[in-house]
Order: structure tokens, then sequence, then C-alpha cells
């Protein structure tokens, strides 16, 4: 699943002790793995393998330039939403040409960041956006391939916030447009229409809503290349669930496995965005206990982390398993999950800081019994979890610290209160 684990009751990152790594830069701090980065997405890379396939990593998942680099080193491409993910993936010296860019309100100046830089292909998600595409590449003499962003009318078992290829959600244009879309725009000389997107959503446990939206685009392709359109690229889009919990989600070869036998001999490219399948067991939150109270019935464990640092417990509901860094052997997990059976817990909340009462990180939650300035683990955090944070509460946020085997590298200082009144000056 990853290169955390527990020698001896310490916790490691890859060969590196992790309280080595919090003496030398504090807490709160999100500590990577290199090399679970670079199995996961070869493991991606190696299930779809049968077929041409681009896998383009979803860079809002995981945005520090230090990783986008390493996965390009490593042949991966990105999945882009804004100028500013652009802009990064462009630093870090990703090729254009393995660059996908999706989202809904695309503005005129990063359509022509996008058509500037060569990108592989836009992924549109509206007639408007479209014709906003063709006018600005007619402008400026460029050429573009777009694929349509189709909304197939899936159910995708996942948190409302995060399910995205149903019927009422602001993405992508309904099914039965997209015939009429492609015989009115699809022989564009300039902005060539060629190809087709589906993203269902975030944090699937299932294959069947893929098999089910790749059943859907596939008659819609061959109507579409019986009329003399060219359809040369299927993005099957990300969302492929990350283990918050052991064994909770296919692996990428169940995937490949469900979703490879209706493709092969149809002469499409494939593209897949994942994110969080790739980066999510890549990262951990160290958090350190300031106070520990009693308040009613209820025990709260308070650490210096908050929803500021990682809001997917308070915006997702979302699960991440929590455990101290150090622990007597005989309480070292073997799985990460919601129940685990020893002896001697406690049931409590851990709350962060902020004067939020959404301000949790887990609820209820049986811990060993911890005090003040013990460091407590939140894993499966390195998706969405540092590219979401903020500095609400006027605080700076922790650093971003690469393990490689035996050696770690600070990849994003910690935040000072300076930079915080920075832009303001």
């Amino acid at each position: 699943m990853d290169h955390f684990h527990y020698k001896f009751g310490r916790l490691f990152a890859e060969e590196v002790e992790v309280r080595q790594i919090v003496e030398a830069v504090g807490t709160p701090c999100y500590i990577y793995s290199k090399a679970t980065f670079l199995d996961h997405l070869a493991k991606v890379q190696q299930a779809y393998s049968p077929i041409g396939t681009l896998v383009c990593f979803s860079v809002k998942a995981c945005a520090n330039i230090h990783i986008l680099r390493l996965l390009a080193e490593a042949g991966s491409g990105f999945d882009v939403v804004s100028g500013g993910e652009l802009f990064r993936v462009l630093k870090a010296g990703a090729d254009p040409k393995k660059v996908v860019y999706a989202g809904v309100g695309k503005t005129d100046a990063e359509i022509r960041q996008a058509l500037n830089a060569g990108i592989a292909y836009f992924n549109v998600e509206s007639e408007q956006e479209l014709q906003v595409v063709i006018d600005i590449a007619e402008q400026d003499r460029r050429s573009a391939k777009v694929a349509l962003r189709v909304n197939p009318d899936v159910e995708y078992q996942t948190h409302a916030y995060t399910a995205t290829g149903q019927k009422q959600t602001k993405f992508g244009i309904d099914i039965d447009r997209i015939l009429a879309i492609f015989q009115q725009y699809g022989r564009h000389p300039r902005v060539r229409l060629c190809g087709l997107h589906v993203h269902l959503g975030s944090g699937g446990k299932l294959t069947s809503p893929y098999v089910e939206a790749v059943q859907k685009v596939l008659p819609l392709i061959e109507v579409l290349r019986k009329q003399g359109l060219m359809i040369e690229v299927l993005d099957l889009g990300g969302g492929y669930g990350a283990e918050y919990e052991s064994g909770s989600v296919p692996l990428p070869e169940d995937y490949a496995a469900a979703i490879l036998p209706l493709l092969e001999g149809q002469g499409l490219r494939l593209i897949l965005e994942p994110g969080k399948s790739i980066c999510a067991n890549a990262g951990i939150l160290v958090t350190r206990v300031l106070y520990t109270k009693q308040s009613g019935s209820k025990r709260f464990v308070i650490v210096d982390a908050g929803m500021n640092d990682l809001i997917r417990p308070a915006l997702y509901d979302a699960f991440h398993f929590i455990w101290p860094v150090e622990v007597p052997e005989e309480l070292v997990p073997v799985r990460r999950s919601r129940r685990l059976l020893f002896e001697g817990l406690e049931t409590v909340d851990v709350v962060g800081p902020i004067c939020e009462s959404a301000d949790f990180l887990a609820k209820d939650r049986p811990l060993p019994r911890v005090q003040r300035s013990d460091l407590l683990a939140v894993f499966t955090a390195g998706a969405y979890g540092f590219t979401m944070s903020s500095n609400y509460n006027a605080r700076p946020r922790g650093p971003e610290v690469l393990v490689d085997k035996d050696g770690f590298r600070i990849i994003r200082r910690r935040e000072t209160y300076q930079d915080l009144i920075a832009p303001e000056q």
C-alpha cells in the first residue's frame, strides 16, 4: 500500500524514523514517500500497458513542483484544471504534449496560455467554451485538439460533493447533446474535435461505473465515426479510489481487467487522470498533541493541526486513519481500519486549534491513550491535503518533506508570519 511502517513500535517513512524528521522540521508537517509515488504510478502504467495509454496525474491532488518533477521523470503526463496548475507542470519540466486541461470555467487568458504552450487536449465542458477556444485559436492563429466532456449520467457511489458524472451537475455536456455539437464543430480547420472525456467523480470503490460509462460512450463513438468524424482519444478521467482503509478499493489491475476488454480493437488512445490513487498513501500529516480534556461525556485530543491543514474530514466527513507515531509493539496496527480490535483504547475526538466546531480530524475514534507532546500520524494525507490547505485564522502552513530511502529534504518550507502579510505590503 505504501512505504510507511512501524519498526519496534516507531513509525518510519521508508528508512527514516518519522520522529527524526519532526525534530528537524517541527509540526504540523506533511511527509511524503518518493517510493510510494513511483510505485503507485508504475502500477497504473503497467496495468494499462496492453493498449496505448497516457497516464496524466491529476495535479489538483498534490501540486508540489518537486513531486510533479519526479512524476514527469517517470513518464507521467498531467491533468490540469487551471492556469496556475499548467504553470506548475511546465516549471516542473513536463512535456506539454502530455498535458490535458479540464475545468468548467477556463478564462480567456488561461485558454490562450494553454494554446501557446501547445498542450495535448482541451477537455471542453460546454458549447460556449468550445466556441471561445475556436475564437481565440483563430485570433492567435493557433491549433488545438479538443475532447468534449461527456456527462454519461452514471451513478457513482461517493460523497455528493465529489460525484460529477450525473445530470444536474455543473460538469460536462449531456450525452444526448454530443452528436449535434460534433456535427456543428467537428470539421473546424484549427480546432480538431477528436475525442470524448468522461470523469465520474472522486473516491470510487467499484469498477462497474467505469464499465457502464464506457458501454454508453462506445456506441456514440461508432455513430460519430460513421459520419466521418475522427475520434482518436477516449479520456476516462480519474477518481479511482485510494486505500484510506486497508483493502477497501480495487487495485489498478482490477480496474484495467474490467475496462480494457471493452476497448481492445477500438482504435482509441486511452487517457487516464488518476490523482489520489497515486498520491494519497504517499503522504502523512504529523501533528503534536497540545492538550487532552474531558467535556461532558466527550474526550478530546487537541492537536496543532487543524482544518486549515487538512480540510477533508470537515468538508467531506472523510475518514483518515490516525495513530500515534510511537506505540508499544502490541499496539502496532497491521491494517488501517475504523474498527481496530485492541484492548485499552479510549474513544476520543481529535480536534484542532481553529475557532470552528467543524475543526476536527476524527470523531469518536478509538486510539491508544496519548498525552501532551505525543505525535500523531494522519495517514493517507498525500491527496487533497496540502493542496486544499489555507491560512485561516492567520495560521502559517507547515512544511512539505520528501523522503527518499534513508534521506529526506524539505520541498516546501514552513511559512512565517511575514509570509502571511507579504502580498498586502
